[in-house]
């Protein structure tokens, strides 16, 4: 309990030597015998004793310099003492090659491999194995040394944005930059470009193994795909003839492949030591809200951190946030990211480390991918929604099972657009929808008419908001449409037909023509065929709705196009058709999810977060909450498939188990029982037993929610009765076209205005306050926002307020011209931060609240101000439209200096003039 803090960092230090297998001994114990690996303490060298000497079949290779926990800061600068002792003269060894070094204070390691090139100390997670660097040391040179002799690339069959990305990033390796960006337009070729270098890196540098990274389990599926097909430009043999490639569907990880291709939440529970189901690969992680404390990946002796030299990450920017991120740092790689669509948190993660800046517009320029044209279509219903009246007769539907029946409301329905096809269905809305695009179809593509004079249907996806929503969309489609099953099918995780099948068809055959899908092939899939994209489901993140958009940027051959589905095609796919039917292409994106969701997450994430492992006390217990809860909303039948579907145990049984295992009672009572079942044990030898129990009955109590049927009922007997089917509100048209370069140019500017404000709005103090409580924005100071508008203006030109308010006018969004450039800054951050609903001069609103004010003060006494009183509360209200904030410096100032300054607003307003200013700093900027 009095250890001293060196001798703490020791006992760390043991215990992670101890897990990589190494063996521990004291200098005066000495026997190198003892195994593969043996650290040695205080081994005696010329300059004195090595904290730890790590000996290697009986070759001393490595040694370790110990510090204390709070040396963690200064730990770069122990390497020169650290380097002494490897250079030094170790006894009854004599000139001993030390190749490796640690300086490590048991939570925080840092490692140097003297045979790099240019060696470099970096943070490892914990120690490196015996058995790797006995592996390591049958090679000449290191890794780091080796990516040195990759060759000149030979550039026959690839593009001149792929060959600038492999031979930046190998530049990259070259400078032992751990950490890489590749940023590729979806299309242009990322996956062949990565699967490029992968090849080189195997071939040349002697990579041991590679993981390929992906997030769900259809990405991989394509990942390996790609890999069996590839064929280097300087071998006859495919890729996997020359390399073995395996995707893992379990927990084993064979350790005689080269490449390994994993989802990101299969690699955690590999490492966490528990069994995944495939299900929960099925969805990207990131639409998972994450507890606020996730399990830690500990060390897996089986899975060591040197197990992969390289890691590569596709669709990076959704991956390695969160929960996920610890996969990353777990192991000891070069890590290269993969993304159509960095954001800031991208960037930041890869050290700015860009070695490829191909985008959308570069690559349409190149003719890589093709531009798309919007086509928008708005209804009234869309737009305001509608009202059914109490007593009116309508259809009600349970989610699950669409089963229907009738009933008369018992209070009046009203429901905005935004609340269509979840709460609410009116099938008049989507009918108007798809039979406008029925109708419009023809115009937009002219030259589809066969030589019967049919009109032939381009390959078309339609994006849904649920399963449910894509049922109904595809029974209107075949109907308006006047077509069979196979005109239109549902492409999603849930839908009975095989989904990978229907989609093969999709790309290949020429039925179906229409496609619905909810976010199976939103990312990641490649229909070089598709030329419409009809959303009719909105998006908020940009790099998802990115990520959507470029199923359609794929180029494609007039042979290609004729021979996959399409044979009326006269011309090559020279562009795609987004037509948006929700105002996707308006609605406010931002750059990326937030770093964490509100912990009050749904039920899906909790359960799928069992399912994933992460058994904390705060998901164990909001679980627990939300069966009881079901207890009492289910009926009797739901509760007896809930028993068999668990193994036996009703809803209480596993609600109380779930509680059970982290009450401090049960705590308590393990701890009890392992100290007396091995009363000779050391403390450390009793916290695994003690862990080790624990997790037993933590094990026990969340086993049922492994069997993904299991979880799919909980889930799924919660939709009952929740849709009510509107018949009485028909929906119209209320307006359609192609949305005008300048429309859409400004739609762009707001978009990148608000995404810049999302991004930076906790690092501003002005933007802040404007997304804190109310009444900080008395805190907001003209120097602020005049701060705050230069430095938009440095770094985004382009976004300058006054051009951001030009682009709300051509959108019609306001009316009028702003005072000036800072006026109109405050006036769109306060819309944009739902401070005001809807675009507004800021001095027209600080009018508002002043006269509201003046009412409330002057409620049951007339005229409480004198007019000389109103005559200085108005300056003040003119001076807040103007500068925001008022301050008692202020009144030194004009207007209010020629009128007597401080001291006469003193006099009229008496021991009430701090309280009237702060309350009208407070009131008017509301």
């Amino acid at each position: 309990m009095n250890q001293h803090p060196e001798q703490k960092a020791r006992d760390r230090i043991d215990q992670l030597l101890l897990e990589s297998g190494w063996i521990i001994q004291d200098y005066a114990k000495l026997n190198l015998a003892a195994g593969p690996g043996v650290a040695i303490r205080e081994y005696p060298t010329d300059v004195g004793p090595a904290d730890y000497a790590l000996f290697v079949n009986k070759t001393a290779v490595g040694i370790i310099e110990a510090k204390r926990e709070e040396e963690a800061v200064h730990l770069t600068s122990h390497e020169n003492q650290t380097e002494g002792y490897a250079s030094a003269k170790f006894k009854y060894v004599g000139d001993a090659k030390i190749h490796f070094a640690y300086e490590s204070t048991g939570e925080l390691t840092r490692f140097t491999d003297y045979r790099d090139k240019k060696p470099r100390s970096r943070p490892v997670f914990t120690f490196h194995r015996p058995e790797t660097f006995a592996g390591w040391l049958k090679n000449e040179t290191s890794l780091r040394t080796r990516l040195h002799d990759i060759p000149v690339l030979p550039t026959d069959g690839l593009r001149d944005c792929q060959i600038t990305a492999i031979n930046n990033l190998e530049s990259s390796f070259k400078q032992a930059r751990p950490k890489a960006l590749i940023q590729m337009a979806t299309g242009s070729g990322k996956t062949f470009t990565a699967i490029t270098f992968i090849y080189r890196l195997l071939k040349y540098a002697k990579a041991g193994r590679i993981l390929f990274l992906v997030d769900t389990k259809n990405l991989g599926e394509q990942a390996e795909q790609e890999f069996m097909s590839y064929l280097p430009n300087d071998d006859n043999r495919k890729f996997t003839e020359l390399y073995p490639v395996t995707r893992l569907k379990s927990s084993y990880v064979p350790s005689d492949n080269k490449v390994y291709i994993s989802t990101i939440q299969r690699m955690y529970s590999i490492l966490k030591g528990t069994e995944l189901d495939e299900s929960a690969e099925e969805d990207n992680p990131n639409e998972h809200a994450i507890a606020r404390e996730p399990l830690p990946v500990v060390y897996n002796e089986k899975i060591p951190i040197e197990f992969f030299d390289f890691i590569v990450v596709d669709e990076c920017h959704r991956s390695i946030y969160n929960l996920w991120k610890q996969v990353l740092d777990y192991f000891d790689v070069f890590q290269i990211g993969l993304t159509a669509t960095p954001d800031n948190r991208t960037f930041g993660y890869f050290n700015q480390n860009l070695v490829s800046d191909y985008g959308y517009e570069k690559a349409v320029v190149d003719g890589v991918l093709v531009p798309y044209n919007v086509f928008n279509i708005e209804t009234k219903i869309t737009r305001n929604g509608a009202r059914i009246e109490m007593g009116e007769m309508v259809d009600k539907r349970e989610r699950l099972t669409r089963r229907k029946f009738w009933e008369a409301l018992d209070e009046e329905v009203e429901y905005r657009g935004k609340q269509l096809d979840r709460d609410i269905v009116n099938k008049s809305q989507i009918r108007i929808i798809i039979r406008t695009v029925r109708d419009q179809l023809p115009g937009m593509f002219p030259d589809r008419f066969d030589k019967d004079g049919k009109f032939e249907v381009p390959k078309m996806l339609i994006f849904a908001k649920t399963d449910s929503h894509a049922e109904d969309i595809i029974e209107i489609v075949r109907e308006e449409f006047g077509e069979e099953n196979k005109f239109c099918k549902k492409i999603t995780y849930q839908s009975k037909e095989d989904p990978k099948t229907v989609l093969n068809l999709f790309r290949n055959g020429y039925y179906p023509r229409i496609a619905v899908t909810v976010d199976m092939i939103a990312t990641g899939t490649d229909i070089r065929p598709l030329e419409i994209l009809l959303f009719m489901r909105d998006v908020k993140s940009k790099s998802y709705y990115e990520q959507m958009k470029g199923r359609g940027t794929r180029t494609c051959s007039l042979e290609q196009l004729k021979s996959s589905g399409t044979p009326s095609a006269k011309f090559t796919k020279d562009h795609f058709v987004i037509i948006d039917a929700i105002g996707v292409e308006q609605s406010q994106k931002t750059d990326s999810r937030p770093l964490e969701k509100n912990p009050g997450m749904s039920l899906k994430d909790v359960l799928h977060h069992v399912a994933m492992g992460n058994t904390s006390e705060e998901i164990l217990t909001t679980l627990a909450n939300r069966l009881i809860r079901l207890d009492k909303q289910i009926n009797e039948r739901e509760k007896e498939e809930f028993t068999r579907l668990s193994g036996g145990k009703n809803i209480s049984q596993i609600a109380r188990q779930l509680l059970y295992v982290h009450d401090p009672d049960t705590k308590d009572q393990i701890g009890s029982q392992v100290r007396r079942d091995h009363p000779d044990a050391t403390q450390q030898e009793l916290d695994q037993l003690f862990k080790e129990k624990h997790e037993s009955i933590i094990s026990e109590a969340t086993a049922a929610f492994n069997n993904p049927d299991f979880r799919e009922f909980i889930v799924d007997v919660r939709k009952k009765y929740d849709q009510v089917l509107d018949h009485v509100n028909l929906d119209e048209v209320t307006g359609m076209g192609w949305v005008k370069d300048q429309q859409s140019a400004a739609a762009g500017t707001i978009s990148d205005f608000t995404a810049w404000i999302e991004a930076h709005k906790d690092e501003i103090t002005a933007l802040q306050i404007f997304y804190n409580q109310p009444y900080r924005r008395r805190e907001l100071t003209y120097s602020m926002i005049k701060d705050l508008c230069e430095k938009i203006k440095i770094e985004r030109p382009q976004l300058a307020p006054e051009h951001v308010w030009r682009a709300y006018q051509q959108l019609k969004l306001v009316e009028g011209s702003a005072k000036n450039e800072l006026v109109a800054l405050v006036s769109i951050i306060r819309n944009i931060t739902g401070i005001d609903e809807k675009l507004t001069m800021y001095d027209k609103t600080v009018d508002r609240n002043f006269q509201q004010w003046i009412l409330r003060q002057n409620a049951g006494q007339h005229n409480r101000f004198t007019e000389e009183q109103m005559q200085w509360l108005r300056m003040i209200k003119d001076y807040i439209a103007g500068s925001f904030h008022v301050e008692k410096d202020d009144f030194e100032l004009d207007p209010f200096n020629r009128n007597g300054g401080l001291g006469r607003f003193y006099q009229l307003f008496g021991g009430e003039y701090e309280r009237v200013l702060d309350e009208l700093n407070e009131i008017l900027v509301a």
